[in-house]
């Protein structure tokens, strides 16, 4: 059974909210340098904040902030929280599964803390992010877990090699197994089993990820948290003032409605939200502004 943790619970979820307002403060500065392309001559976007909140409060909540109709982002929430609880039936039975978790029947007790964000573009040519990382505890262990994963409707091999060199960069500061291993569960992660493809080129992905040594585990989070911003930032900044057309928007409509599909149907962190009663516009805030289906 492990400890409560308390002094490692407030430095993981001041460590999220360090990074959100790091990535905030960057997203907002892409929009103010804009100066190029269809909508320069329209505001920079600012994000809007909410406090988001579990059972009322009585479970801890966070913070949705959302950018929509910007010049360089279509929407994009970067979210964070801070949730307590005790967990309920179905997520009882799937821990008590687990040979790392025992008890969980007698004590159902949880902590969660983390940081998501999604990123949809005006630019069809720049592509779509996701980026989470996250810390869980139970009376009966904890992990981290988090990755990133680019999805562009538009690919091009350059943007995949930049984007997964700089993920690979940071991994390979802790362990060179990381990336390799992470890379390859993020493509089992992604992949859409109705669609028979991965709803991106992919990133890395992990979860369960506890050495026995905490403070190893929250370094090598704390740097797949650092990774995201050179790693899209660059991309973005190659491709934000691309010449688009109707074609381009289509394409980048119909694979938005690939990405919707697969977060309301096999995204665990999306149905672990709503299960565990997590306000439902944050948990949902992942969703594009507009998609289309053929």
């Amino acid at each position: 059974m492990t400890t409560e943790m308390a002094p490692e619970k407030d430095r993981a979820s001041t460590w999220f909210r360090d990074l959100r307002d790091q990535i905030v403060a960057a997203f907002e500065t892409l929009e103010r340098e804009q100066t190029a392309g269809p909508l320069a001559d329209q505001p920079a976007g600012r994000f809007e904040v909410t406090e988001t909140w579990r059972d009322g409060g009585a479970g801890g909540g966070g913070l949705m902030s959302v950018m929509r109709g910007g010049r360089v982002f279509e929407k994009v929430g970067v979210n964070i929280s801070t949730v307590h609880g005790t967990l309920g039936p179905r997520a009882v039975a799937a821990m008590a599964a687990r040979k790392d978790m025992p008890g969980m029947t007698d004590d159902p007790r949880f902590w969660a803390s983390g940081i998501s964000l999604v990123a949809h573009m005006q630019n069809p040519h720049t592509p779509a992010v996701h980026m989470n990382t996250r810390m869980f505890w139970t009376p009966h262990g904890w992990w981290f877990g988090g990755g990133s994963d680019l999805n562009p409707c538009i690919e091009y091999d350059e943007d995949t090699a930049f984007f997964h060199g700089i993920l690979r960069e940071f991994c390979d500061l802790h362990d060179p197994a990381f990336y390799p291993r992470y890379k390859a569960w993020a493509d089992e992660y992604f992949f859409i089993p109705h669609r028979g493809r991965a709803r991106g080129v992919g990133g890395i992905f992990y979860d369960d990820h506890n050495t026995g040594d905490w403070e190893t585990d929250f370094a090598f989070t704390q740097d797949v948290g650092r990774a995201f911003l050179p790693a899209f930032v660059g991309v973005t900044k190659k491709r934000r003032d691309t010449v688009w057309d109707e074609k381009d928007r289509d394409a980048q409509l119909v694979h938005r409605g690939l990405y919707a599909e697969y977060n309301l149907v096999y995204d665990r962190g999306t149905k672990f939200g709503l299960e565990t009663g997590h306000d439902a516009n944050a948990v949902l805030m992942s969703l594009p502004p507009l998609a289309k289906w053929i």
